[in-house]
């Protein structure tokens, strides 16, 4: 994968984040950085809080305590809306797109929420054509294959013109043959916008091929990070994935 361009949009970072609900302790103390321009992926069992540190971190959920810092601005506690506006976008694990309307309103309706954020072509007709959404431009989103409108969903994100992509699992559900699109998809979004990454997933092979840097969640607590092959092979991350149990 080319190197991105670099931004001096800052980083973003977490800082001994924390999130409990009652006397349930999903995670405690995570504490890590996404460069921007950069790909970390955000591995672990599951059940380990790995979707919860995501709705944490853009602003779907409150933390119990600890900081989400953007560049040098502290946006912990801010809404979704307003962490989506300044530039932290986040995907969903299922297709989240306005099902009744076409492909082109899709898109249309994503453009106008980056209205704010002017900058250089995104090169999209050219994404939809690689991507066979193409040829669906006017048809209803929910009458696409589940593959196209997962990447319908990853494209909407990509027309918000994010600074930093927070992805939730991208390929769930999707084929071998369609999981490189996300290769595509986030080389595209490095290319054109210089967008920091965090990839949330569970498919080793494409965490490998995207994330030069991990970290491993267990139990609520960041049990290992660094390059992936010295990662995944250790022995207290192996026995974690051993003993996964039910997502959250």
């Amino acid at each position: 994968m080319k190197p991105a361009l670099n931004t001096a949009s800052g980083s973003l970072r977490v800082e001994a984040l924390a999130k409990h609900f009652g006397g349930l302790k999903v995670f405690d103390g995570i504490s890590f950085t996404v460069p921007p321009g950069e790909v970390l992926g955000v591995i672990g069992p599951n059940g380990a809080g790995k979707t919860t540190l995501i709705n944490v971190m853009c602003g779907m959920l409150a933390p119990t305590s600890g900081r989400v810092v953007l560049g040098d601005h502290d946006i912990t506690g801010k809404s979704f809306h307003a962490i989506s506006q300044l530039g932290v976008v986040r995907s969903f694990q299922q297709t989240n797109t306005f099902r009744s309307a076409s492909v082109e309103e899709n898109l249309f309706r994503a453009e106008r929420f980056s209205a704010a954020r002017r900058g250089p072509d995104l090169g999209l007709p050219a994404l939809l054509e690689e991507f066979g959404l193409a040829r669906h431009l006017h048809e209803p989103s929910d009458k696409l294959p589940y593959g196209l409108q997962k990447m319908l969903g990853l494209v909407m994100v990509l027309a918000v013109r994010p600074r930093f992509l927070l992805l939730d699992e991208p390929v769930a559900g999707l084929e071998r043959r369609e999981r490189t699109q996300l290769d595509r998809f986030v080389e595209h979004a490095r290319e054109k916008l210089g967008c920091g990454v965090l990839i949330v997933e569970h498919d080793m092979e494409l965490v490998r091929r995207l994330c030069p840097q991990i970290v491993v969640l267990e139990a609520g607590r960041l049990l290992a990070s660094g390059a992936p092959d010295e990662v995944l092979s250790r022995r207290d991350v192996i026995d974690a994935y051993l003993g996964a149990t039910e997502e959250e």
